[in-house]
């Protein structure tokens, strides 16, 4: 579904370029669940943005659905393809629409019809009944609002979803409830992800393989199943996984 090979992503000209992602590679199967994962600034979010047409100063290789992109420019078949879930889902989502207008605009940007049947199967997906339709951001929780841009991004029918730390600005117990959804979608929809993350332990439920991030490259990619038995061939992967484990008494 997805391949990046020696993507390399920078700010800036030079002097003062800024060297985002260096030759990152990686691939990601139809229905697999993939993990980017390391310290703010490593990258994580850079190679998301890339990848969605976000940012133009970009390098190398990126191939969607035996697609190969170029530059920013993003056609409608690709967003069809790939759509993002962003952090913040107060700032992701216009103050001033209701949630049936989010999601209308949406079916309609994407040439859909019967927008009203699909705005309530929306809804239905992401665990929001009717009473949310007409309902705006600042009447709706954290977790509520990120059921919406979920159900926004549900909206083209994508295949390949990028997460990126789409639960972080959550409370606990409403991250449990959001990650939980997207698994259910993923097995309902047969979606692919892409997700960033800083926490180890939401990489460990959600996701197959996962990349290792420093400073802007990949320094191991592995199994779910080695990251949760802490079986990392790379020392700064294995720092992180002691650190995710909490501190240890001397």
């Amino acid at each position: 579904m997805l391949t990046v090979e020696g993507l390399d992503v920078w700010f800036g000209y030079p002097p003062d370029r800024v060297d985002a992602v260096q030759d990152a590679s990686f691939t990601v199967a139809q229905g697999e669940s993939f993990g980017l994962v390391g310290e703010s600034g490593s990258g994580k979010s850079t190679i998301l943005r890339a990848i969605a047409g976000l940012i133009d100063t970009w390098s190398g290789r990126i191939v969607v659905d035996d697609q190969q992109v170029e530059g920013r420019r993003r056609d409608r078949a690709f967003h069809k393809t790939v759509q993002m879930v962003f952090q913040d889902p107060y700032a992701s989502l216009h103050p001033r629409h209701s949630v049936d207008r989010v999601l209308s605009e949406t079916l309609k940007l994407q040439g859909m019809d019967d927008i009203d049947r699909r705005v309530q199967r929306l809804l239905d997906d992401v665990g929001l009944g009717r009473g949310f339709r007409f309902r705006y951001p600042h009447q709706l929780s954290g977790g509520q609002r990120q059921r919406v841009a979920i159900a926004r991004a549900l909206a083209a029918e994508p295949r390949l979803l990028l997460l990126d730390e789409p639960t972080s600005a959550l409370d606990v117990s409403v991250q449990a409830e959001i990650l939980n959804l997207m698994t259910d979608l993923r097995a309902e929809h047969g979606l692919t992800y892409v997700m960033v993350s800083h926490d180890l332990a939401v990489v460990g439920h959600m996701c197959d393989r996962l990349a290792v991030m420093q400073g802007g490259r990949i320094v191991e990619v592995m199994k779910v199943e080695d990251l949760r038995q802490g079986a990392a061939s790379e020392a700064y992967t294995k720092s992180l996984i002691e650190a995710s484990a909490g501190y240890v008494r001397a």
